[in-house]
């Protein structure tokens, strides 16, 4: 049975250190474990997993923020943006592409708007297409900017497609 949980009903304890998520937290309350609801699938802050052993794995859009601008200045993603975008946020699910997470049935597609903190954001711009993550403001956190991770405006790569909500699914 898959449960969702409030993104602050991950412990406080988690700690995301150098790309690894280290957690001693306490299983959730049984008033925070619920049934997925219409309500609850709306919220973009709402991480969805199996258990509580998931939940204390799951990373929040802060964390997966942190991922990438602790690697900034980092060749060691270019041409494997999908591959970064995954690992920031710890996400199970894997594409062999930018384009294919797009193209995707993982997370609904939104074309206008600001992307909220943690979306992944997506542009054209190859076969492959490009991935970064929303900072929440207008800015993105990718691959590729000036040959390394980085932090630029959402308008720094042409071609924009959209975003998705960003998930550890």
């Amino acid at each position: 049975m898959r449960s969702i949980y409030p993104a602050a009903a991950l412990s406080a304890a988690a700690l995301f250190l150098g790309g690894a998520t280290v957690a001693s937290a306490a299983p959730a309350p049984a008033e925070v474990y619920a049934e997925v609801t219409a309500a609850d699938i709306a919220d973009p802050g709402a991480v969805i997993v199996d258990s509580p052993a998931e939940l204390a794995a799951a990373r929040t859009a802060a964390q997966a923020i942190a991922w990438y601008s602790s690697r900034t200045g980092s060749t060691a993603y270019q041409g494997y943006c999908e591959k970064a975008a995954r690992l920031s946020w710890n996400r199970t699910t894997h594409h062999p592409s930018a384009i294919e997470h797009w193209q995707s049935s993982d997370g609904a597609r939104h074309t206008t708007g600001t992307p909220p903190k943690g979306a992944f954001v997506f542009w054209n711009i190859s076969a492959y297409g490009h991935v970064g993550i929303a900072d929440g403001s207008g800015g993105v956190w990718a691959t590729s900017v000036n040959g390394a991770i980085g932090h630029a405006k959402q308008s720094y790569f042409g071609s924009y497609l959209g975003w998705k909500p960003g998930n550890s699914n």
